[in-house]
């Protein structure tokens, strides 16, 4: 059988730059030397005790060389002096330098791309305005890689014509990680996912009793506080409160700057779920039953330990909801949505063994409690494990899903099968070699032997496919629609 025309692009070849930077606080750790005080309280010290002149010549050679690098650079040290004044008590008078100052001391850059920038997933834009003909202009998700190998969330934009020809636009020199602001939260979320962490204990029960349907963090934390008075055990009562305070703060929304370049908005981790990176989204454009459509995205939180799969939600890349995913199939990594309804379910694509390819429905977005298992491994290029690479795409034939494979050497490779439209845990057919493996020049890099995407679009009648390579950098190919659904269904 003939070998599929894959088409690597040339023109599109996505590699990690370490100059694109974001700002966090800086807090030194908290030991206490030999004086009492904290290293912070030390440092904020010794910048009180300078002399105004000093001061001011300090802030010119910060501002010289930074205030480039980052978009309204005195905002940024004044954000990062309110952190400071809540943990240090400060003067009453200080000169507007001196305090710039201080937030200066307590600012660090960190390279979000230090490591890689990869596993993409590429989605229809909401905006498909001024476009010349046959032109469609996409959204494409990046997971980028810094220090630590903490992963992140980029963007970038594009527009793909008809004849395939693909540009990126170009990238500011700005990173921006938007602005956090507490979700409001649903009580029977916080029993069903307490439940699941063996944490839903009598203690629980009266802090959520005593909380409405709907709850804010300041409310929870009220209810919180309630409890030494209650005559609590306290080991108890700690560890339920840690568990309901770490539940809701990874659930929460994050807004951009308006007018900022989607290039510059970076998704940084910001929940404890998530504290050492938020890997692989799944991006879908999906369109619900009364035609309103909304942008999921599933991911996988790390917080060092263990992996969860949560959920970001936009309608405008500008405001994201992230989320906690729940239910006893919501486990592992590669959780793809389909791209709307079926039979007034949510249906979903998982791998919540690690192994095998599932089908999961569910009447809410968020809580998945069933799921049954389409694809085991068959072939040698996918022994050790199967799974998604993005969510399915309708076709007329069937829902077109690209899978990945892992065989010998831990090699990466991608795959493809289709299921039946109307019962997508029926597969219609399956490719039985690799649709695309790593080449030569994609093999070594941070983790090598890898290609691997986080999700397709038909354009006209070729797929788009984004795909990382090696854990380093990404590419986009593309394949005649027909010549794949052919090799699915067998005709």
């Amino acid at each position: 059988m003939s070998v599929l025309p894959v088409s690597r692009s040339l023109d599109v070849r996505l590699m990690p730059d370490p100059g694109r930077v974001i700002t966090k606080a800086f807090l030194p750790g908290e030991q206490v030397p030999s004086d009492g005080r904290t290293r912070l309280e030390a440092i904020v010290g010794r910048i009180l005790g300078m002399d105004e002149a000093l001061v001011g010549e300090t802030l010119r050679e910060v501002s010289e060389e930074f205030v480039g690098r980052h978009r309204d650079f005195d905002a940024v040290l004044r954000r990062h002096l309110e952190i400071v004044a809540d943990r240090v008590t400060l003067p009453d008078h200080l000169s507007p330098e001196r305090q710039l100052l201080i937030g200066a001391y307590c600012t660090h850059e960190y390279s979000i791309e230090a490591a890689a920038l990869g596993n993409p997933s590429m989605v229809v834009a909401p905006d498909q305005s001024n476009l010349g003909a046959g032109e469609t202009r996409f959204i494409m998700s990046l997971r980028a890689v810094g220090e630590g190998h903490i992963s992140s969330i980029e963007f970038r934009c594009g527009v793909i014509d008809q004849d395939l020809g693909i540009s990126l636009d170009a990238t500011t020199r700005y990173a921006e990680t938007g602005r956090r602001e507490g979700a409001d939260y649903d009580k029977g979320f916080f029993v069903t996912k307490m439940s699941e962490l063996g944490a839903l204990n009598d203690i629980a029960h009266c802090v959520l009793a005593s909380l409405g349907s709907r709850f804010t963090m300041s409310e929870l934390e009220t209810a919180l506080g309630g409890l030494d008075a209650g005559g609590a055990d306290c080991i108890v009562s700690t560890e339920t409160s840690h568990i309901l305070h770490w539940l809701a703060s990874s659930n929460y929304y994050i807004d951009f700057r308006q007018g900022s370049d989607i290039s510059e908005r970076v998704i940084f981790p910001a929940g404890p779920t998530e504290s050492h990176g938020m890997e692989d989204v799944r991006l879908v454009r999906f369109v619900h039953d009364n035609g309103s459509v909304v942008y999921y995205g599933t991911y996988t939180a790390f917080d060092g330990h263990q992996i969860l799969p949560q959920l970001l939600e936009t309608t405008d890349f500008l405001r994201f909801r992230i989320a906690t995913l729940s239910g006893p199939r919501a486990r592992n990594k590669g959780i793809a949505l389909f791209p709307r309804m079926l039979d007034g379910q949510f249906v979903a694509l998982g791998r919540h063994d690690n192994v095998n390819n599932f089908v999961m429905r569910s009447a809410d977005v968020r809580v998945w409690p069933e799921a049954q298992m389409i694809q085991e491994p068959k072939r040698p290029w996918e022994f050790v494990q199967l799974g998604n690479c993005g969510s399915p795409i309708e076709t007329d034939e069937g829902w077109l899903v690209i899978t990945h494979g892992v065989g010998p050497l831990r090699r990466y490779s991608l795959g493809a099968m289709l299921l039946d439209l109307d019962d997508p845990c029926r597969v219609i057919g399956h490719l039985k070699e690799p649709l695309l493996s790593p080449q030569a020049d994609e093999r070594e890099g941070y983790v090598p032997n890898v290609v691997y995407s986080c999700g397709s679009m038909v354009v006209g009648d070729h797929l788009v496919l984004p795909y990382g390579f090696a854990d380093v950098g990404a590419a986009i190919a593309t394949v005649p629609l027909d010549q794949l659904l052919s090799r699915l269904t067998g005709t």
